[in-house]
């Protein structure tokens, strides 16, 4: 299923962050993000619009691709939002060093390209 105009959207924002995440993580250990808190908290703004745009795609589209752990991902925006006392900065680090490069290739293979310049 070939996402709308709107499910679009949200998928390029969803992979947009991701892509972010992924460059802000890159050649950063585990000891370097626990020293940098503006590093942790500019994961947790990725992960978290990550999971906003993924709440926003139809659920017939969420159907249609079970293969996008969508409540998971639903799941850790939720707890950045409303629990955010209890953030374990560990799994942050899995989130954006294990799962989030996982994500990529699956949303880059639904997002479509964009359209030609006039």
């Amino acid at each position: 299923m070939q996402p709308d105009e709107r499910d679009a959207g949200y998928l390029w924002d969803m992979l947009d962050s991701a892509r972010a995440v992924q460059q802000f993580i890159s050649g950063v250990r585990f000891q370097e993000f626990l020293g940098d808190r503006k590093l942790q908290l500019a994961i947790e703004r990725c992960v978290e619009i990550i999971g906003e745009a993924s709440r926003r795609v139809s659920q017939e589209f969420k159907q249609a691709h079970p293969e996008i752990p969508w409540k998971r991902i639903l799941s850790q925006r939720n707890i950045l939002a409303h629990e955010y006392g209890e953030i374990k900065q560990e799994r942050m680090w899995q989130v954006a060093t294990i799962h989030v490069p996982a994500l990529i290739p699956q949303l880059e293979s639904l997002v479509p390209p964009p359209p030609p310049d006039p």
